[in-house]
């Protein structure tokens, strides 16, 4: 079982350099089997650290000469203003990293102005999170499928009437990965999962129960079900190739989320960055593309705009912020991300993130 837990209720602002410095000290703060759930990926962590190598293999060309100044990351996506492209993705359990949970993460990442992904697993009510960012909040719902479709009807109508604007069908965790540090600190949830409560509490069970508890076999059939149900967007989250795009959007899919978890699920897969080089072609601007994993950096947003993503979404660090500065936090985390991407755009010669969109890497010989 877990240590009783006694996280961070910490709210203000973190002195911090970047992301890496970020997360040795939410180590000082979050309990271990928290952190070690948090940090950590599955098996040997092959692909956990190649999704930050990954970033290397394709270089920004500065260019100079350009005209450009104080360039804008706004970002207009299905009529809404944001204020960068990068979105808060689904991450389970904020409460293990500050007693306040998703009500201060939603309340921050509302304050900066983006969209904010709630997790089936969350620690709070739709209601609170809802509740805590406020009225214009831009919020998703990411759904973990219950083997019940008459729970999945009441939770896509719950996601409804709190507002969600899209709904993210995890497809990558029908079973948990190898989480052997999981196993290693004998990490168990200690705190309750309301919005899937039907169906399971979340209290006492390892990642392995609490995804056992969850639908196993997802098809097309599902996006199907959801799409006709929900009358909102669909994503399609995990997508790493270019069949699994075309199975996708043939079920009726909004937009595709290229993810590999994290690297929490199947080790040794193909780092998140390189799936997006395929997964892009394959989409030819046919929907909107997401995509999260292994970014640290603003030139690593950067390089996933340039390589075909619309939205970039930032899990771990965020949740770093969160245990160290609550919802303040959790916003400064976003405007770092942000600073790094205004100075990288200014060095690369754009303006503003359609620009982005529009340039060529340069494959990194180096390597």
């Amino acid at each position: 079982m877990t240590e009783i837990y006694q996280t961070s209720d910490a709210e203000g602002t973190i002195n911090f350099i970047n992301m890496f410095d970020l997360e040795h000290m939410a180590q000082e703060v979050i309990p271990k089997g928290g952190f070690g759930y948090i940090s950590s990926g599955a098996g040997d962590v092959f692909t956990y650290r190649e999704n930050e190598r990954a970033f290397e293999h394709q270089l920004i060309i500065p260019h100079v000469l350009k005209d450009v100044e104080l360039p804008s990351t706004e970002k207009l996506f299905e009529g809404e203003k944001l204020r960068s492209p990068i979105i808060m993705a689904p991450v389970a359990a904020h409460g293990l990293a500050n007693t306040k949970g998703e009500e201060a993460s939603a309340k921050g990442v509302a304050e900066y102005g983006t969209i904010y992904t709630i997790s089936s697993y969350a620690s709070r009510t739709m209601e609170q999170i809802r509740q805590a960012a406020g009225p214009s909040a831009n919020q998703w719902f990411q759904f973990y499928m219950s083997k019940d479709d008459g729970i999945n009807l009441t939770i896509l109508e719950q996601a409804k009437a709190n507002g969600a604007k899209a709904i993210v069908l995890t497809a990558d965790a029908t079973v948990g990965g190898n989480r052997e540090t999981d196993r290693r600190n004998g990490f168990t949830f200690p705190l309750a999962m309301p919005i899937v409560e039907s169906y399971q509490t979340g209290v006492g069970q390892t990642m392995n129960a609490v995804y056992g508890s969850s639908k196993q076999k997802l098809s097309p059939k599902d996006v199907e079900f959801i799409v006709e149900h929900s009358s909102l967007p669909v994503y399609v989250k995990g997508v790493q190739s270019e069949e699994d795009v075309e199975r996708a959007l043939s079920a009726g899919a909004n937009g595709i989320w290229v993810s590999n978890h994290g690297g929490r699920q199947l080790d040794g897969g193909p780092a998140a960055f390189d799936s997006l080089q395929y997964v892009s072609k394959a989409v030819d601007g046919r929907v909107p593309i997401v995509f999260d994993s292994g970014v640290r950096r603003g030139q690593h947003v950067f390089k996933a705009l340039a390589s075909g993503a619309d939205l970039v979404a930032i899990g771990r660090p965020a949740i770093y912020g969160l245990a160290l500065g609550g919802s303040v936090g959790i916003r400064q985390v976003f405007e770092f991300f942000q600073t790094e991407l205004e100075m990288v755009m200014q060095l690369a010669g754009v303006q503003t993130i359609e620009e982005i969109q529009g340039i060529k890497l340069r494959e990194n010989r180096y390597i």
